[in-house]
């Protein structure tokens, strides 16, 4: 158990701000001890307050990203320029299964729901399932815009595919999904009422989740 979450600071801030401009190991080496005092350890604890509602609970695990990339693949810079956490299936790549998640940057923070990469063989079962019932996607879509004044949306395929339901036309097309809260630096980052704030919207967004999760669930039984 991480020490209690008692807000970021603006350090943390300028340590992104600053690593985006000396992406390099001499500077950051230097400068770790501020990564872990200023934005590692207190995303950490911000972890655990976000997570309350969600522990214990299948197909619910909490990742914390850490700010080195992958030694396995080149890359021009050495660390990431913005950490993250998100709540997913834990067995599988990220970006491929449906999450909930926080993420810190050197312009801001957002917070919501995303399925950034799914495999072809997910967004035809979405299809799917949206022709199979689309008054149980369209009142998940109405509840989450009530609840949190987001819509799911998402980057388009480039080529159409026909849709069976006019209705459902906003969603058909779409390769990924997302509904995110999107804040620029402001007083709310630091405030340590963020916490409740953020798991507020997650916990909204849950059914959105839950709904994704079982396609996901379907296709690994396939």
């Amino acid at each position: 158990m991480s020490e209690a979450f008692s807000g970021f600071r603006p350090e943390a801030i300028d340590f992104l701000w600053q690593l985006r401009f000396n992406n390099n190991r001499d500077w950051f080496s230097a400068h770790k001890q501020t990564y872990l005092e200023a934005l590692y350890r207190p995303l950490v604890a911000f972890s655990e307050e976000i997570f309350t509602p969600f522990a214990g609970r299948s197909g619910y695990c909490m990742k914390v990203s850490r700010i080195y990339r992958d030694a396995r693949f080149a890359h021009a810079a050495p660390y990431k320029e913005s950490l993250w956490l998100c709540i997913r299936r834990g067995e599988t790549y990220w970006g491929e299964e449906p999450s909930l998640f926080f993420e810190i940057t050197p312009e801001g923070y957002n917070y919501g729901f995303v399925l950034w990469g799914p495999r072809a063989a997910w967004m035809q079962a979405f299809r799917a399932r949206l022709a199979a019932k689309p008054g149980e996607f369209l009142a998940l879509c109405e509840d989450l815009r009530r609840k949190t004044g987001l819509a799911l949306t998402g980057d388009r395929y480039k080529r159409q595919k026909p849709c069976p339901d006019a209705r459902l036309a906003p969603w058909w097309n779409l390769k990924n999904l997302m509904a995110i809260s999107r804040h620029p630096v402001d007083d709310g980052l630091y405030d340590t009422a963020l916490p409740a704030r953020v798991r507020e919207t997650l916990s909204a967004l849950d059914p959105l989740y839950a709904w994704c999760q079982g396609i996901s669930a379907n296709l690994s039984q396939t």
